[in-house]
């Protein structure tokens, strides 16, 4: 396969390819040190990080596997998951609980241990939205919370939901780190040139990698399969909502249907009203 189907200057940090070239490698790794750092808004400071082994099973030969996007540590040996979650699933947060118990078990000590656990960030960035009752609020940190006093109860455990769809800032109101590595997430595969507003060198760096011209020719043909993979999942994804969304009008209709037989409306008026036939009416 050639690379017809790639008409972008930069890639799509939101295809497996793309998550993993930019945040997943060693050589990259100051890309991920740094969009960690802004994510944290200075709660702590990220100097060096340690790739780990993205593969995990479970303490028994029966339990589940779990494959994460990148995996690290600091040296402080906390943990970070990081996961690019491309389509909305229906059960993504009991994913994100269940990964973290991976960081947490395997900080299990043999012999004599007061359990004593080095902090677990799970983040996900989202490209889509789960939280429709707040169309600005893009950011959400959630730790573990005694309800009576809504204190923290323990802050060694993490979770970090980014809603991109909802970042809407244009180059112009970007304000701190945090906002340009949300612009450049939200925008990187749309851009023809670095903005003006990211002089940063570590975007100068993000730009050279992510740039599609650069690559070898193997790189083109693994990213070319991972956009034709990104491509094709949301194509599913959109026959399925266009489904659901043509099941809620035909639900609409019958309802509207039967409200008008029920006063007794000529079925030719309800036929003009609700856009269902005269023998579908008549079925109701």
């Amino acid at each position: 396969m050639g690379t017809e189907g790639i008409l972008e200057r930069y890639i799509n940090p939101y295809t497996d390819f793309g998550f993993k070239m930019l945040f997943g490698t060693d050589l990259n790794k100051e890309l991920l040190i740094s969009f960690l750092n802004a994510l944290l808004h200075g709660e702590q400071t990220v100097r060096d990080i340690t790739y780990l082994n993205s593969e995990h099973l479970g303490t028994q030969e029966y339990d589940r596997k779990a494959v994460f996007d990148v995996y690290c540590e600091n040296e402080a040996g906390e943990k970070f998951l990081v996961e690019m979650q491309k389509g909305e699933q229906q059960f993504f947060k009991d994913r994100s609980v269940f990964y973290s118990t991976f960081p947490i078990r395997e900080q299990a000590r043999r012999g004599e241990w007061d359990y004593e656990l080095k902090a677990v960030y799970t983040i996900g960035i989202l490209n889509f939205t789960f939280d429709d009752t707040d169309k600005t609020r893009y950011h959400h940190e959630v730790k573990l919370v005694d309800m009576g006093s809504r204190k923290v109860f323990y802050d060694k455990l993490t979770f970090i939901y980014l809603e991109m769809p909802k970042f809407n800032k244009s180059e112009d109101e970007l304000e701190n780190m945090f906002d340009k590595w949300m612009f450049v997430l939200r925008n990187l595969s749309s851009l023809l040139e670095r903005p003006v507003a990211l002089q940063e060198r570590v975007f100068e760096r993000l730009f050279r990698t992510a740039e599609i011209a650069g690559f070898s020719k193997s790189e083109r043909y693994e990213y070319e399969e991972s956009l034709k993979a990104f491509r094709d999942m949301y194509s599913v994804i959109a026959t399925a909502e266009n489904k659901g969304m043509e099941k809620g009008r035909k639900a609409e209709k019958i309802s509207i249907a039967r409200n008008m037989k029920s006063l007794h409306v000529p079925v030719e008026t309800i036929a003009k009203a609700s856009g269902l036939s005269i023998e579908e009416i008549e079925r109701l």
